[in-house]
């Protein structure tokens, strides 16, 4: 096992998270500020007994590898440890403090799958397809970040996918919004089907913009007649978006190709 990224080429199996935090030279990896320095004091926190101080460790950890759609070194294991512990019950745990009368929810484990969820959209599959009209056919090898992050897909998958069925709609439905661009990798095909059924029962059920936008982009990028599916509010905030949506491609229709410093994201 690497001692940089601790990770598992194309593997469906997880380490164990305290294995992630031990064999991994945090020092090594680049984050959002420096190095990853701060982060096994930060991961371990997210199992804390303490709820507020779970809080305050997710903020801490994530915010060093979330900036400006950007995969960093220590992205990779920093998604290793957080799919590793989602079925922990310290993060799988509901809110002790939810009101009377109300049915739990699970903040931490929603905030976790929304965090993966979020990454793997920036390493998906259109996201290479920008970067390399920007940066020319050799773009993810040269994101060795983001081919890592990309080839730990099947792995994370795994750890998500129990979640589809979760009690919680909040967190069945973080789990789908993650689970379809994970989903993306060649090994994920046969859970590609059941994915399609989950965002039905999700888009008859749920009002939540962000995460009916995300799963309606998935089904039409996978060739499925969304019509259908689409209530008065998505038309209206898909046509609101559409000349930003235009001018993005038509800017990244335009990049030059060849080497790039930088991903352009």
């Amino acid at each position: 096992m690497s001692r940089r990224q601790c990770g598992h080429r194309h593997s469906t199996e997880l380490p164990h998270h305290q294995t992630i935090l031990d064999r991994t030279d945090w020092v090594s990896l680049a984050t959002v500020r420096g190095t990853g320095e701060s982060l096994p004091a930060a991961l371990a926190r997210l199992l804390d007994p303490d709820p507020v101080v779970r809080e305050t460790a997710a903020r801490d950890a994530l915010r060093e590898v979330t900036h400006q759609n950007t995969v960093y070194e220590a992205t990779v294991p920093v998604a290793l440890y957080v799919a590793a512990v989602l079925g922990h019950p310290a993060v799988s745990a509901a809110d002790s403090r939810h009101d009377a009368g109300m049915p739990p929810n699970h903040p931490l484990l929603v905030r976790l799958l929304d965090w993966l969820g979020s990454t793997a959209h920036d390493a998906d599959d259109e996201c290479v397809a920008v970067g390399e009209r920007h940066c020319g056919t050799g773009f993810l090898q040269e994101y060795g970040e983001m081919r890592a992050f990309r080839d730990l897909r099947p792995a994370l998958f795994s750890a998500v996918r129990p979640l589809l069925g979760h009690d919680d709609p909040g967190v069945r439905h973080a789990a789908l919004v993650a689970a379809f661009p994970l989903s993306e990798h060649p090994d994920l095909v046969a859970h590609r089907g059941e994915l399609v059924d989950h965002a039905r029962r999700l888009l008859a059920t749920s009002t939540d913009r962000h995460r009916r936008s995300r799963v309606l982009d998935a089904l039409k990028a996978r060739g499925y007649d969304t019509d259908a599916l689409e209530s008065a509010a998505d038309i209206a905030a898909r046509e609101q978006h559409a000349p930003r949506t235009a001018g993005r491609a038509s800017r990244a229709g335009t990049g030059a190709g060849g080497h790039c410093e930088d991903p352009p994201f």
